[in-house]
């Protein structure tokens, strides 16, 4: 019998249409790829080592001592998008015609390379290469937060052609927006009507009720936990949060970032070696910035992975419920179960020291 399930934050209802039920390998599909087939370099793409002229000026790199910015000599590299969504110069000018509203398009838009090599990704670099590509995109937020113009900063990543991704080369990027967009908005008014009303925040409340359930956890590690959540949109969908309240990644030490670098890469081999290596999406839902009141108290940041195994059709657009043709705790329990010791292991983080 399918089930409806409501999330808990927004309200929004999903299907889990048990009767449709699919096993890892139903999803498995021609545009799944495994990244480590590729060449390691690829003498026309604009991230490779070597092409730094290719790309705008960097604003950020994690670089070998003596080396210049724009050249090679970098491990982490930080750039902005050279078709960028909105432009990072100019004021908002805000205006409206009869009924309609518009402002300019006034935002940031900044590209994370993730490392020299073409044929590696987020969830098969080395452990420190991977926490350094956290700590960036931390470094990053801080910095565009500081911008008054912007309300929210979202780190995102786009892998494979259908997930979205324009280059092959590992990256994931970051906007800067003049205000709090609907998702999020949302997902506030969620969090903070449950704090008003609880106390408490309902995503801490979240991580005890699925740690005590058991069936929907993934892993965790002594700060981090995965789990699938209880209302899924997608198959496989998976999130991390930090087991102590946080806000935002802004708020973590390296050591932190290292914990968080490590369940997301285990989460990503699991998903991977689970269904094949498929393309996905995920995005991290952080505290908005510059607002008049501090969400800190209620807001509770987590990443949400999501692999693009099915494709929202017109029920979906029509009503905006989804419908998930695998329940999270058979997702789950396949999760689990992959052997990831067998994979390349990462090598163990030495604790970053940037400022």
């Amino acid at each position: 019998m399918p089930q409806l399930r409501k999330d808990p934050v927004t309200h929004e209802w999903v299907v889990i249409a048990t009767g449709r039920g699919k096993r890892p390998s139903d999803f498995s599909s021609a545009n799944n790829e495994d990244v480590t087939l590729r060449p390691q370099h690829i003498e026309k793409c604009p991230f490779c080592h070597g092409n730094e002229s290719q790309t705008p000026p960097e604003v950020l790199a994690y670089r070998d001592p003596g080396t210049r910015p724009d050249t090679a000599g970098w491990w982490v590299r930080v750039v902005s998008n050279k078709f960028p969504a909105l432009a990072i110069e100019g004021e908002l000018d805000r205006e409206g015609v009869g009924m309609y509203d518009y402002m300019n398009g006034v935002g940031a838009h900044e590209v994370i390379i993730e490392t020299t090599d073409h044929n590696r990704c987020i969830a098969t670099v080395g452990r420190k290469q991977a926490t350094e590509v956290f700590w960036a995109a931390r470094q990053r937020i801080i910095d565009l937060s500081n911008d008054k113009r912007f309300k929210y900063v979202l780190l995102f990543r786009n892998h494979g052609k259908i997930a979205g991704a324009s280059l092959e080369h590992p990256h994931s990027q970051l906007i800067a927006l003049p205000m709090v967009p609907k998702d999020i908005s949302e997902e506030m008014r969620g969090v903070e009507r449950f704090y008003e009303y609880h106390d408490r925040c309902i995503y801490c409340d979240m991580i005890r009720q699925e740690r005590h359930f058991g069936k929907r956890v993934i892993e965790e590690n002594d700060q981090f936990i995965a789990f699938e959540p209880f209302a899924p949109k997608f198959p496989f969908e998976t999130w991390v949060l930090p087991k102590e309240h946080r806000a935002s990644l802004t708020e973590e030490d390296p050591a932190a970032v290292s914990k968080f670098a490590e369940i997301v890469q285990n989460v990503l081999r699991r998903i991977g070696k689970c269904l094949n290596y498929p393309p996905y999406n995920y995005t991290l839902h952080t505290a908005p910035v510059n607002l008049e009141r501090d969400p800190h108290p209620y807001f509770h940041y987590h990443l949400e992975i999501m692999p693009r195994l099915t494709i929202a059709a017109g029920f979906e657009m029509g009503t905006g419920v989804y419908i998930n043709v695998t329940s999270p705790e058979d997702a789950a329990e396949h999760l689990r179960a992959v052997d990831i010791s067998d994979m390349d292991s990462p090598v163990e983080s030495t604790i970053i020291t940037h400022a």
